[in-house]
């Protein structure tokens, strides 16, 4: 489950440099070159499920090779108000310098994992799983779809090189050129590998069940009303994977798994997340 650690020291090398961290003058002016040995812990200060423990590790072991990092808790852990996440030992312009960047990551991060808990909490007594989209942080997507699956989540494409997944841009030109749904789909079936799985997005339980009859792997089914989702669930009679879209949320998400559908996919995981409030407080040993 854990991400690449080039990419992710890639990650925080970029936002080490975004806060200019070697060159801290508040730090300089207050503490200078003397040798101020600290402990530093992370602690949450709301409750949550935890991501991003060793993108912290990271971030303080970059800044300074040197300093201690003691993990108290694993991704994935469910903590109160007050747990300690971790313990920082070192000099304490190090672990200043590191703070904000090493906060920022694990906030976002652990926001996401806590959101994406709450909704597959939310269909837990269904068999639909939570997917995340690709409206992720620009240059943070590998953390994004991290902590969606820390978070008990599933992830859908990484990447536009994933799979097919024509939407409904992609069907506003080909219709203008004369080309039928089933036409789109079953071209798009034969031009790419049977192991590549083709999605198609539609907006009605006619172009739901033409598309399947066509050939596509998976269905999305955009903004389409509980009720007209079951009747695509019926007519599919199990042989394309359903995927529901659009306008999900903590209030209807339930209500949407209970159609019957494969898979439902949230945008809000990633584009919106509330940052778990987690702090750093720092002591001279």
């Amino acid at each position: 489950m854990q991400p690449d650690p080039r990419q992710v020291r890639a990650i925080v090398r970029r936002a080490l440099r975004e806060d200019n961290a070697s060159a801290d003058i508040t730090t300089q002016v207050t503490l200078g070159d003397g040798d101020y040995c600290s402990t530093a812990t992370l602690v949450a200060k709301s409750p949550g499920t935890i991501a991003g423990i060793d993108v912290a590790d990271t971030v303080f072991r970059t800044v300074d090779r040197g300093l201690s990092f003691k993990a108290d808790v694993l991704d994935g852990a469910v903590v109160e108000s007050g747990t300690v996440l971790a313990q920082i030992t070192g000099p304490a312009q190090s672990i200043l310098r590191a703070e904000r960047t090493a906060l920022n990551l694990m906030q976002r991060m652990s926001g996401i994992a806590t959101l994406t808990a709450r909704y597959v909490d939310a269909v837990s007594h269904t068999d639909a799983l939570i997917v995340d989209t690709r409206k992720t942080a620009p240059g943070l997507r590998v953390l994004d779809k991290h902590s969606v699956l820390v978070g008990g989540g599933r992830n859908h494409r990484n990447d536009l090189s994933s799979g097919v997944l024509i939407k409904d841009n992609h069907l506003a030109a080909m219709l203008g050129r004369g080309h039928n749904l089933s036409k789109i789909v079953v071209n798009a079936r034969k031009s790419v590998p049977f192991t590549t799985k083709v999605e198609v997005e539609v907006e009605s339980v006619n172009d739901a069940l033409i598309a399947i009859a066509s050939g596509a792997d998976m269905v999305l089914l955009d903004n389409m009303p509980p009720a007209k989702m079951r009747e695509v669930v019926i007519g599919n009679a199990g042989r394309a994977t359903l995927e529901a879209s659009g306008g999900v949320t903590l209030d209807t998400v339930a209500e949407i798994a209970e159609t019957g559908v494969d898979i439902i996919s949230v945008g809000e995981l990633t584009h919106s997340p509330k940052a778990l409030d987690i702090g750093l407080d720092l002591s001279y040993a």
